[in-house]
């Protein structure tokens, strides 16, 4: 499956889209070795960033029952623990647990092959048509007003 909309960083590190429908996301990494830490595990930056990714799928993931909103998101917080190390292949799993017009407040975690919990993590997420940068207003390419 293909991601809706291009990532550079997503697809740098390797993340495979598995799902991504009814305000839910699955997204894997198979981990090679520059993503490790120095005790051969998943750093905790590759383990967070499949977090923020997967809830923030999950936030735009489609609902059956809603017309089709092609609006960005962006991080506006998250919280992570990490309860043991990552090693292969994990999987993150968003969930969108609630919307307004403008945020949507998520969950996620990370599981490895044998389905053990890895991390877990809460985010919260603003809906953006652009994004406010140095001055100017930065449209995602192919975003519509």
């Amino acid at each position: 499956m293909k991601f809706p909309k291009v990532i550079p960083f997503a697809e740098a590190l390797g993340f495979e889209l598995l799902k991504f429908e009814a305000g839910e996301a699955e997204i894997a990494i198979t981990l090679r070795p520059e993503q490790l830490n120095t005790w051969q595990v998943a750093h905790g930056g590759v383990t967070m960033t499949l977090l923020d990714v997967v809830m923030a799928h999950a936030a735009r993931a489609p609902m059956p029952d809603q017309p089709k909103d092609d609006r960005g998101v962006v991080t506006i917080e998250m919280k992570t623990s990490f309860l043991r190390p990552g090693m292969k292949r994990l999987i993150g799993r968003g969930k969108l647990l609630h919307r307004t017009s403008s945020m949507a407040f998520c969950e996620g975690s990370v599981v490895d092959e044998a389905g053990e919990l890895i991390a877990h993590s809460t985010g919260t997420f603003k809906y953006l048509r652009g994004l406010p940068a140095g001055g100017k207003l930065i449209r995602r390419p192919g975003a519509s007003d």
